[in-house]
């Protein structure tokens, strides 16, 4: 797998996760941007997603990974951002579907819902689908309207 640079953020309910993963990701011989946050401490989840979205949509990181209880708070405010196709995903189907298909380049994961090693496969999975294109690029470029 040819190694990558990526954007890693969560809220308090990911950071357990986030923190795990930046270690694996690291040893794995990827850089890592660890835009917090840095505690279990409640914090406000756009305040981390944001920096990560950004990374990824000037080119800084080649991909995002974000982290939360639900994972939907990170994927909306992440998608916000123009040419950021962030996804929701829960098993390894799923996030291999969210790059085959949709081009994904920001990963969200459920914390709370899934346990570390479904979390592993998902990470190692996204890493490492390429995206299809063909029949699916033409959709993808719908996506961003602005």
């Amino acid at each position: 797998m040819k190694s990558k640079t990526i954007a890693f953020g969560s809220d308090h309910a990911g950071f357990g996760m986030k923190q795990h993963f930046l270690q694996l990701i690291r040893e794995m011989g990827h850089d890592c941007l660890d835009f917090g946050c840095f505690s279990e401490e409640s914090v406000d989840y756009p305040d981390f997603v944001h920096p990560v979205a950004k990374s990824v949509e000037i080119g800084e990181a080649t991909v995002g990974i974000l982290f939360c209880g639900s994972g939907n708070g990170v994927a909306i405010a992440a998608n916000k951002h123009l040419g950021i196709r962030a996804a929701l995903c829960w098993n390894k189907e799923i996030t291999s579907l969210s790059r085959m298909h949709n081009d994904a380049n920001v990963l969200c994961i459920p914390a709370r819902f899934i346990s570390t090693d479904e979390a592993s496969e998902m990470i190692i999975t996204f890493l490492s689908t390429d995206f299809e294109g063909g029949r699916h690029q033409k959709r993808v470029d719908k996506i961003s309207i602005f």
